[in-house]
């Protein structure tokens, strides 16, 4: 009994090693070829040919386990033990229903035992095994009934052993179903554990990578999962307390710091089964959404978990309240230059009296109407200026180069420039492209910044106006070295009618941005006190645009 388990045990041993699973069908059959070797040479007789031997045990685990090649060759070997012992009519019976019976059923039988689970395996096992008892049974009780030699002790020792054998058989092969089962239960949890592992790392992944803020829990209170942003925002000290060195600690028993302390209660409360809204706060100047919610088990709906959001929307906000200044300035543009518009008619028809007013008056008083039409005229320039900037009209273009438009002006600029007493200096890039642009428009652009300029400067001051381009831009710089632009002021000089001179509008910039903005581009300002002032302008390149040489002189 003993030997005929040795396939079993060393199938056992041999399983639990991986890399060697592939090799089963073949070790198998050859342990069950030398185990039915060893049990027919320590077979027992007991009297008149009847004998004891469990050869049917490594047969049929190797004919089920061993592959066809193995069933083949055991059938063979167990053929080739047999029939030597083959003396009389119980025997030769025994041989017959063995080969008509048991080895076509074993053969054909190998592949749907192994497609079935193991339910079904047992139960195929089981019948195997009461008709190796039946069959022994059924011989011996033919031997009996024409040999009356046997005695009963013989006979009931037979039979008894024959039982013992078919259930043997059913545990050894209940032993190797359970190594495989225990196996599969292996590769199972391997997988799963797996899988696990891999949404987990998913799952951080996603929340590292998300702008937001995000911890999460577990029904205990445990911190489970947080990002970076979440611990820059609840750590009085971000670079000392790591994501890695708050998972696993208790949310209730951490030290938030003062503003975030709110997010342990809000966490807490969700545990409970509460239902919380969005929380808006305002924090340093930032505006923070905290969205705390509970997680349930999908099939008991009870709660395992809880997860905090927190949203910094400030940009959000920022643009929400300037989307909304835009639209209260853009409905006051749009009143002001109906009205604007109307005014300008009735200035006209006053400057003309005025004049005529002026020729008929003494001489001694031409100095104030002189005065009062630049004032008329003044305001009509003002309106000019806010109707330009409040219009978004379509303008025309034409292909040309920046340079052109800068030789065009540069006479203008330096008469303006000696009667400030100043230096205005060119600096040309080799090639400039050539750009779509309204020729009116950018020479009132470079006129005002060129302006602005010179009144940031005293005497002897330096203005330099130099170009370059790269392969997608073409820059205009106007830079200045005068006293420079305060920090607090450099937001805002783009605010239509802010200005920091004494007789400014706070039009001429808001213009030139409306029309670099008009034409792709945009406006950049650099300014250090002390230093001296640089506008940059950037337009984008048109595609395919070629660079046009400088011309010499």
């Amino acid at each position: 009994m003993f030997l005929s388990l040795v396939p079993v045990f060393a199938f056992q041993i041999w399983y639990d090693r991986p890399g060697r699973r592939k090799g089963i069908p073949v070790f198998l059959a050859l342990f069950s070829i030398l185990t039915l070797i060893l049990c027919a040479h320590f077979s027992k007789d007991i009297e008149y040919g009847l004998g004891v031997d469990n050869r049917s045990i490594p047969y049929v685990i190797g004919a089920l386990y061993g592959g066809p090649a193995g069933t083949v060759l055991l059938t063979v070997m167990y053929a080739a033990l047999w029939t030597p012992q083959l003396t009389g009519f119980g025997d030769a019976l025994e041989m017959t229903i063995f080969t008509v019976l048991l080895i076509p059923m074993l053969m054909f039988g190998r592949r749907r035992f192994e497609q079935h689970d193991r339910t079904t395996r047992l139960r195929a096992i089981a019948a195997v095994s009461f008709m190796i008892f039946l069959k022994i049974a059924s011989v011996i009780l033919l031997e009996h009934v024409f040999y009356t030699g046997f005695t009963a002790a013989a006979v009931m020792t037979t039979v008894l052993h024959t039982a013992g054998s078919a259930a043997l058989l059913w545990a050894a092969i209940l032993l190797i179903e359970g190594t495989i089962e225990k196996q599969r239960m292996h590769h199972r949890l391997t997988v799963v554990s797996q899988d696990y592992r891999n949404e987990v790392q998913k799952l951080q992944q996603f929340i590292d990578l998300t702008p937001l803020g995000v911890i999460i829990v577990d029904q205990a209170g445990t911190i489970t999962h947080i990002n970076e942003q979440a611990v820059r925002y609840i750590s009085e000290d971000p670079a000392s307390h790591g994501r890695a060195s708050l998972i696993g600690g208790m949310v209730g028993d951490m030290d938030f710091r003062e503003e975030a302390s709110p997010v342990r209660g809000l966490l807490l409360e969700v545990l409970e089964g509460r239902t919380l809204a969005p929380d808006i706060t305002r924090e340093e100047q930032r505006v923070l959404v905290r969205t705390a919610f509970n997680i349930r088990d999908d099939v008991s709906r009870d709660i395992i978990g809880a997860a905090v959001i927190i949203h910094d929307i400030t940009e959000v906000s920022h643009l929400k309240d300037e989307i909304t200044r835009v639209e209260r300035l853009s409905l006051v543009g749009q009143m002001a230059a109906s009205i604007t518009h109307e005014i300008r008619n009735p200035m006209a028809v006053i400057r003309g009296f005025v004049q005529l007013m002026q020729e008929r008056s003494a001489e001694g008083q031409h100095e104030y109407y002189r005065i009062i039409m630049d004032e008329l005229d003044r305001a009509n320039s003002i309106i000019n200026d806010f109707l330009s900037l409040a219009q978004n009209r379509v303008i025309e273009k034409e292909s040309q180069s920046l340079h052109d438009v800068l030789n065009m002006l540069s006479p203008l600029l330096w008469a303006d420039a000696n009667l400030r007493g100043q230096v205005i200096e060119l600096d040309l890039c080799s090639d400039m492209p050539p750009m779509e642009m309204n020729e009116k428009e950018i020479k009132q652009l470079i006129l005002n910044l060129a302006r602005n300029g010179m009144e940031a400067m005293d005497e002897k001051g330096k203005l330099v106006i130099r170009t370059g381009c790269t392969d997608d831009t073409v820059e205009l710089y106007v830079e200045d070295n005068g006293a420079g632009i305060p920090a607090d002021q450099l937001e805002r000089l783009f605010e239509p009618f802010y200005t920091t001179k004494s007789r400014g509008t706070g039009l001429g910039l808001p213009l030139c941005l409306s029309i670099a903005e008009r034409h792709s581009g945009s406006i950049r300002v650099e300014s250090e006190e002390g230093k001296g002032t640089t506008f940059i302008v950037t337009f984008r390149r048109e595609a395919g645009s070629d660079p046009i040489p400088q011309q010499a002189g």
